[in-house]
C-alpha cells in the first residue's frame, strides 16, 4: 500500500505541520524559565483547556490505529475500555484524588506518595512510571504512528519514527507544557475533524446510516467470562486497576489537572474531558464496525486506518486526515515527554543529586532529559516490529498490566485506608512486576486483564496485610491525605462559582447517566 499524496493534500498536511511546529515556539516564548510555568504552565489553565489537553495527550496512534484494529476483529466491545475509564479512572481522579493533588500544591504524583509514605515510594512510583512511559507511551505511539505513515507513504518505520519525535520533541522541550498543552489544543481540532470526516466517508461507502443500524444486534459491551481478550470478569480487577492508574494517578494525565487555575476549573475541566472521552472513541469505532463490510479480509487489523484512507477519502480530506493522525501521535507523545521530564527533574534530580538547583539549571535539566527520553523512546520503538500477530492495543493493554497493579494499590490504600504504612506501600510496588511475569509464565493462555486483576488484589493484600504487621503512621502526619466527604466539596470561596449551571456535578451526572445507559442497553 503507497498512497501517492495529491498537491492539495500535500499543502493540508504541509501547513499543519508547520502550524503546530510554528505555535509551540511561539507558546515557548510567553513563559517565564521558572520551575512552575516550564512544568505546569504558571498554574493559568482555564477548564476547557484542561479537559480538552487531556484527551488529546490521551487519543493517539493506538487509537485511531490501535484501537480501530481491535473493532474491526472484535467489534463494540472495544470502546469498553474508554467509556470503563469514565466510570472508573477519571471518577476516582475527579472524586477522590484531585482535591488532594490540588489543595496540596504538588509539581508531580510522586510527591503525594512521599508525604503520605516517604521518599522510597517515590522514587519507586517514578521508577516504575518512566519504565511504563518509555516502553508503552512513547515507543508504542511512535511505532503505531510511523506504521501508518510506513503503509500510506513508503516512508521506512524507523524513519518515520525519527520525523515524529525530532518534530515533535522541537517544541515540547522548547516550551514545557504550555507549548504542549496549546498545540494539544490544535492537534485536538484537527483529530476531530479528521476522524469525522473518515467516519462519515466510511459508513457512506457501506450503505448509510443503515451499515450502522446493521451491527447494533451485534452490540455487546460485557462478553462471556471464556472470552480471551474481553471477558466480563475483567471488569473485577484487571479494568478498574488500569484505569484508575491510568486517568487518577497518571503524571501524564494529572499534570494537566495539577496546572488548573484552581480547584473549579480542575473538577470542570475533568468532566468536559469525560464528554471528550465520550465522543471521540465513537468516531473511532463506527468506521471499523460496518468497514467489515467493505474489506472483509484484512491481513491485520491495524492496517485497517491506512486502508480506509488510501481506498475511500477523495482529495483534500486525506490531507486532513492524515494530519488527524499525526496530530493525535503528537500530542501523546508531547505529553508523554513532557510528563517524563517532569519527573527525572522534580522526583529525581533535584531531590537526589542537586538540591539547591536553581529555577533556570531545573529547566535546563528537563530540557536535556527530554532529548535522552526522545532517543531511548526511537530505540525502544523496535520492540514493536515483532508483535503482529494480533492487534497492538491489545499488547499496551498487556503492557500496563504489567506495571499497574502496584501503583494502583499504593495510591488507593493510600489514600482510603489510613492504616497503610510506607513498609506496605513499597511491598505491593515492589511485587507488581515480579508477579506479573510470574502470572504470564505460569498462565499464558489466561485473559491479560484476568491476570492484571489478579495481580492487582494480590498487591492489595500484601500492602494490606505488610501495613498491619507495621507501626501505623501518627495521626498528625495525615491530616489533610486520607479521603473523607469535605473532599467531595469544594472550597468556600469557590462555591458561589459553582451555582446553577456551573456546577460540575450537574455536567458529570449527565454524561455518567448515558454512558450507564449503554452498559445497561448492550450488557
Amino acid at each position: 500500500m503507497n498512497l501517492n499524496l495529491t498537491l492539495l493534500d500535500a499543502i493540508i498536511f504541509g501547513v499543519y505541520i508547520l502550524g503546530v511546529i510554528g505555535l509551540g515556539i511561539y507558546a515557548s516564548r510567553k513563559g517565564q524559565q521558572t520551575k512552575r510555568d516550564y512544568f505546569l504552565a504558571g498554574d493559568k489553565l482555564p477548564w476547557w483547556m484542561i479537559g480538552g489537553s487531556i484527551i488529546a495527550a490521551n487519543i493517539s496512534s493506538h487509537h485511531l490505529v490501535g484501537a480501530m484494529g481491535v473493532a474491526y476483529s472484535r467489534g463494540f466491545v472495544a470502546i469498553a475500555m474508554e467509556w470503563g475509564a469514565i466510570l472508573m479512572g477519571f471518577n476516582a481522579l475527579l472524586w477522590i484524588f484531585l482535591p488532594f493533588y490540588i489543595r496540596n500544591g504538588f509539581y508531580t504524583v510522586p510527591e503525594f506518595l512521599e508525604k503520605r509514605f516517604g521518599t522510597a515510594a517515590r522514587t519507586t512510583y517514578a521508577s516504575l512510571i518512566l519504565l511504563t512511559y518509555v516502553l508503552v507511551e512513547i515507543s508504542a505511539v511512535l511505532y503505531l504512528g510511523a506504521l501508518s505513515l510506513h503503509s500510506l507513504l513508503g516512508i521506512s518505520v524507523m524513519t518515520s519514527v525519527v520525523i515524529l519525535a525530532l518534530i515533535t520533541g522541537v517544541y515540547t522541550i522548547a516550551g514545557g507544557l504550555r507549548a504542549v498543552i496549546y498545540t494539544e489544543m490544535l492537534q485536538l481540532i484537527v483529530l476531530v475533524m479528521g476522524g469525522i470526516a473518515l467516519t462519515i466517508a466510511t459508513v457512506n461507502a457501506a450503505g448509510g446510516v443503515s451499515a450502522i443500524t446493521d451491527t447494533v444486534k451485534d452490540w455487546d459491551l460485557i462478553l462471556p467470562a471464556n472470552d480471551p481478550d474481553f471477558p466480563w470478569t475483567m471488569y473485577l480487577g484487571g479494568v478498574l486497576c488500569i484505569s484508575v492508574f491510568y486517568c487518577a494517578t497518571n503524571q501524564f494525565i494529572v499534570q494537566r489537572v495539577l496546572a488548573a487555575k484552581n480547584e473549579w476549573h480542575a473538577r470542570m475541566g475533568v468532566v468536559f474531558g469525560d464528554y471528550l472521552k465520550f465522543l471521540i472513541p465513537v468516531i473511532i469505532t463506527v468506521p471499523a464496525l460496518v468497514a467489515p463490510k467493505l474489506f472483509p479480509h484484512l491481513e491485520k487489523p491495524d492496517l485497517l486506518f491506512p486502508t480506509l484512507v488510501e481506498k475511500l477519502l477523495p482529495t483534500g480530506l486525506v490531507g486532513l486526515v492524515m494530519a488527524g493522525l499525526i496530530a493525535a501521535v503528537m500530542s501523546h507523545l508531547s505529553g508523554a515527554i513532557n510528563s517524563c521530564t517532569t519527573i527525572l527533574t522534580v522526583d529525581i534530580y533535584l531531590p537526589y543529586f542537586r538540591k539547591k538547583a536553581t529555577e533556570a539549571e531545573a529547566v535546563r535539566f528537563g530540557r536535556w532529559a527530554g532529548a535522552v527520553i526522545i532517543v531511548i523512546g526511537i530505540l525502544c520503538t523496535g520492540l514493536f516490529l515483532t508483535q503482529s500477530k494480533k492487534p497492538v492495543f491489545l499488547y499496551l493493554m498487556n503492557a500496563y498490566g504489567l506495571f499497574t497493579p502496584g501503583i494502583a494499590a499504593m495510591f488507593l490504600l493510600g489514600i482510603l485506608w489510613k492504616r497503610t504504612t510506607h513498609a506496605g506501600a513499597l511491598a505491593a510496588g515492589l511485587l507488581t512486576i515480579p508477579l506479573s511475569i510470574a502470572m504470564e509464565i505460569i498462565y499464558p493462555a489466561m485473559p491479560f486483564f484476568n491476570r492484571t486483576g489478579i495481580v492487582f488484589w494480590s498487591c492489595m493484600l500484601v500492602c494490606a496485610g505488610v501495613s498491619l504487621l507495621t507501626k501505623p503512621v501518627p495521626e498528625a502526619r495525615l491530616e489533610g491525605l486520607i479521603w473523607n466527604r469535605e473532599s467531595l466539596k469544594l472550597p468556600p470561596d469557590l462555591l458561589r462559582q459553582s451555582r446553577g449551571w456551573r456546577n460540575p456535578t450537574l455536567w458529570w451526572g449527565f454524561i455518567t447517566a448515558l454512558v450507564l445507559y449503554f452498559y445497561i442497553r448492550y450488557a
